[in-house]
């Protein structure tokens, strides 16, 4: 009897993921005998961990904080993790541990979802120099976006990302985001500010055009002040829940064969869950 796959979230802490609802919804609607666990796993234990992956009963995982870059070092990492620096997602081919990075496909998919055609806008506007920042402006680049300003309260950092893309990329002083604003067809924070227990993000969206699409990473809570007053604006808008949702489709397609879709029954799901977070 083949014993079912099962793959796993590797995380310190990572107690709160929601990806075990996402992961197994999908199973239950797919029909599929398979598992999806919380792997709590402490800096000095994640390399003996992932390179027994198989070992410890699974055919990949999922990797957050504070794994990712330690991930793709451990792994044979494709294109889009390498652009990013980490890797989110982890899977065998054959004997070889491989990795990738789903958060800008997560960012992209949503994008299209929420906003059919953003990418036939003119500048974009990225808040944020991490992790995500990075993911974010891969995504950006690839479909074609030709100017991205990059805002980060340290301009050394922002500076240091945007040479890593080129021309494409331009960083701004935080103070200047205002000139910006006017022309920017896309505005995506990818900070923590507007996050629970997080300050306020203080930004005009009366100083975009009309036309703007806004989009925000943060998804705790679901609508941040962001988004509610892009939305009075009649502003098309694209929340941090889609992009998590969206980014945990390749990994379960990888894992276990299928590839899923996000559904309104899915997004009720984890709404429902954050609401009574």
């Amino acid at each position: 009897m083949t014993k079912p796959r099962a793959a796993c979230l590797i995380g310190w802490p990572a107690a709160h993921s929601r990806s075990p609802l996402i992961h197994h919804h999908w199973l239950r609607t797919l029909g599929i005998e398979g598992g999806y666990t919380i792997e709590a796993i402490p800096p000095e234990g994640f390399a003996e961990f992932v390179q027994h992956l198989s070992g410890h009963g699974f055919v990949g995982a999922n990797v957050t904080l504070p794994h990712k870059e330690r991930a793709l070092a451990l792994s044979v990492p494709d294109a889009r993790a390498r652009a990013v620096g980490a890797a989110n997602t982890l899977w065998y081919d054959g004997d070889e541990l491989r990795s990738t990075n789903t958060d800008i496909e997560g960012f992209v998919d949503n994008l299209d979802v929420s906003a059919k055609g953003w990418d036939a806008t003119g500048d974009a506007l990225v808040l944020g120099a991490g992790g995500s920042s990075r993911a974010v402006m891969f995504g950006l680049i690839e479909r074609g976006i030709q100017r991205v300003h990059l805002a980060n309260r340290t301009m050394e950092r922002a500076r240091a990302l945007a040479d890593q893309f080129g021309n494409s990329v331009q960083a701004i002083a935080w103070d200047t985001i205002n000139e910006v604003l006017p022309r920017a067809g896309l505005l995506v924070n990818t900070t923590s500010l507007g996050m629970r227990g997080q300050p306020p993000l203080e930004l005009d969206v009366g100083l975009l055009p009309s036309n703007a699409i806004v989009a925000d990473l943060v998804y705790v809570p679901l609508e941040t002040a962001l988004l509610k007053s892009a939305r009075e604006r009649g502003l098309k808008t694209a929340d941090g829940l889609g992009m998590l949702l969206h980014q945990a489709v390749r990994g379960f397609e990888l894992w276990f064969g299928q590839r899923p879709q996000v559904t309104p029954e899915l997004r009720a799901l984890a709404e429902a869950d954050l609401r009574g977070a």
